[in-house]
């Protein structure tokens, strides 16, 4: 039932037989994609190395939401009363297969950990940081891509159900204290100006300064065929295993080694596993996220998330994406396509024109991808212990939102800059 894209969006280079490189970035996802770019930008000789083609997992199925108001961590002690309910109930925002809790509890002893006063509020500044710049560097980097065409930044709306004016206003005010621009609208205020939501909406905050893309996965194509314009060069490899060989480092591939300078390694979920035989231990989880499209005759203008759902719609080229929901099951577990197909019930609760058109959907609309999270909600930016392995991953939901600001983080970095490399440091592989 998994809508998957193409093995890679455009000309592969698989010859000559690579034996050498000067850079190499491990990962074609949006982070490695943007890397990449930027590095061949930047003069580097650029090979991009990724077995499931350019732009696939969470770069191809995410929500779509360029989400700079999401400076709150994961982690957060209030969610502790809500955790039965939400476990308990198949509708719910999060799942944990059972087989799969106890290896995940490592992970959630972290997790918990990150929920304390000094963990949280430090965090919460660190990821504050990487946000406040996401949109500026998005429109530097989707002008020099010639792809400012896909991007839209026209705000969005975090919609209550069931909360008074009193609490929203109360949540209002934690987003205010951290910079983020909003105002709060009544119910009556948002069926004036956004038609077709549903009457049960009691109020809403509408985030000012956030944007959405009409496709993810064509932002990524007009990305790869920018990378490959300069000169970059793409190969649908595997690296199975990296280690340091005198000055260089080394890449073992299913049928061949790779000796390069310069390494970037921006395997999202799948970080863990290449990392884990050079002595790092670090609290990466995949959290299993599902969406489904659907085709309404009409669809809001600017994305519309719920606080009592936990999911978002966003109006994209192709139809009305309805993403979310949270699954622990690990990296190769079987996908639970309900997970996906309950995202449609929300949705016509929303937005009750969907109950109309359900015919519209086929079991192509589903899909599903692996968010790579980190117990703090922070992404890795930075170099690794090894001369000329640099880190790149662990963006949780915001993969799509960090890319381009995380990118030029990290390429400040590889150029010596003391500023960049201090704000980094929150972003360390070794802060565990």
């Amino acid at each position: 039932m998994k809508n998957v894209p193409k093995k890679n969006t455009g000309q592969s280079s698989e010859g000559p037989n690579f034996t050498t490189a000067s850079t190499i970035v491990i990962g074609a996802g949006v982070i490695g994609l943007v890397t990449a770019c930027r590095l061949q930008q930047q003069g580097h000789q650029v090979l991009l190395l990724d077995p499931n083609g350019v732009g696939a997992g969470c770069s191809f199925g995410n929500a779509g939401h360029l989400a700079t108001e999401q400076v709150f961590p994961l982690a957060d002690a209030a969610l502790l009363p809500k955790l039965p309910g939400f476990l308990l109930d198949p509708l719910g925002p999060l799942a944990i297969r059972p087989r799969y809790l106890w290896r995940a509890l490592p992970f959630f002893f972290q997790f918990l950990r990150q929920m304390a006063s000094q963990p949280r509020k430090l965090n919460t500044a660190a990821l504050t940081s990487l946000l406040s710049d996401a949109i500026p560097a998005w429109q530097r980097l989707a002008n020099a891509a010639d792809c400012q065409d896909l991007l839209r930044y026209q705000g969005s709306l975090l919609v209550f159900e069931q909360s008074r004016l009193s609490e929203v206003e109360q949540i209002a005010a934690l987003y205010r204290h951290q910079g983020i621009a909003l105002d709060i609208m009544t119910h009556t205020e948002l069926l004036q100006h956004y038609p077709g939501l549903s009457p049960s909406i009691r109020y809403a905050i509408y985030f000012k300064e956030v944007g959405h893309t009409l496709s993810p996965s064509l932002l990524n194509e007009r990305l790869y065929q920018w990378f490959l314009a300069l000169g970059g060069q793409f190969s649908q490899q595997k690296v199975l295993d990296i280690h340091q060989r005198q000055s260089q480092l080394q890449l073992t591939l299913a049928s061949k080694t790779i000796r390069a300078s310069r390494v970037v390694l921006c395997t999202g979920a799948y970080s863990k596993q290449l990392l884990q035989p050079l002595g790092y231990k670090l609290p990466l989880e995949a959290e299993r996220g599902y969406h489904l499209m659907t085709n309404p005759v009409t669809m809001p203008q600017i994305p519309i998330a719920s606080f009592d759902r936990k999911m978002i719609m966003t109006p994209m080229q192709h139809g009305l994406r309805l993403a979310g929901t949270v699954e622990f099951a690990g990296l190769t577990a079987k996908d639970n396509w309900q997970r996906a197909k309950l995202l449609r019930l929300h949705g016509e609760a929303l937005w009750p024109e969907l109950a109309a058109r359900s015919s519209q959907v086929g079991p192509e609309a589903c899909w599903s991808g692996l968010r790579p999270t980190l117990a703090d909600s922070l992404p890795v930016i930075g170099q690794s212990h090894l001369a000329g392995l640099w880190l790149h991953f662990g963006h949780q939901h915001l993969g799509l939102t960090l890319a381009a600001v995380s990118t030029e983080l990290l390429l400040q970095q590889m150029n010596g800059d003391a500023a960049a490399l201090q704000k980094a440091v929150p972003f360390r592989a070794d802060r565990f």
